[in-house]
């Protein structure tokens, strides 16, 4: 039997709120054992972060509540717009799933067993878990992970200059 050979998903994006990659990551908190949970977005062309929560769980409702947040502040509820993700279960659930049909956003979603197909979102993570601010030890709360995650998005989106769009910030993109 023959092993069906899936071909990567690739977009591309010539502007703004055309394609957005988002996945969580988990966040250590001080306490061994313990994570905080952060649902972020980025938008492919400027690489800007146009949503992001930290939570104390995973979940589809979360995500789905995030999605709409993001894409009415955005203002991209006119636009068609790509979602993508890995294969995780908040990324796969109905709620999700639901939400992203009202908002009339396309769902795509990396080939199983294949990490770097979400790769904008994990070079994200990447950039977020280096920067020398990241709080080695741990978060103490869930609130001292929000405000550290407000800061960095802040200087992330407004300060940092991307290599990925010819060094200039996400937010001058």
């Amino acid at each position: 039997r023959q092993q069906k050979v899936t071909v990567p998903t690739t977009y591309t994006a010539s502007g703004p709120c055309q394609v957005w990659s988002w996945d969580i990551t988990g966040l250590p908190s001080v306490v061994r054992g313990r994570w905080y949970y952060l649902y972020i977005i980025t938008d492919l062309y400027s690489r800007k972060i146009t949503g992001y929560e930290v939570h104390e769980t995973e979940s589809g409702e979360q995500a789905a509540a995030l999605m709409q947040r993001s894409v009415m502040r955005e203002g991209c509820w006119r636009h068609p717009l790509v979602l993508h993700a890995d294969n995780g279960a908040a990324m796969k659930s109905q709620t999700l799933q639901m939400k992203l049909h009202e908002l009339n956003i396309t769902p795509s979603h990396s080939r199983p067993r294949v990490s770097n197909d979400n790769a904008y979102a994990e070079s994200l993570f990447r950039t977020l878990k280096y920067v020398p601010q990241w709080p080695s030890s741990g978060f103490r709360t869930l609130s001292d992970a929000r405000q550290w995650v407000d800061k960095f998005t802040r200087w992330y989106n407004e300060t940092h200059r991307h290599s990925g769009i010819r060094y200039v910030t996400p937010s001058e993109r």
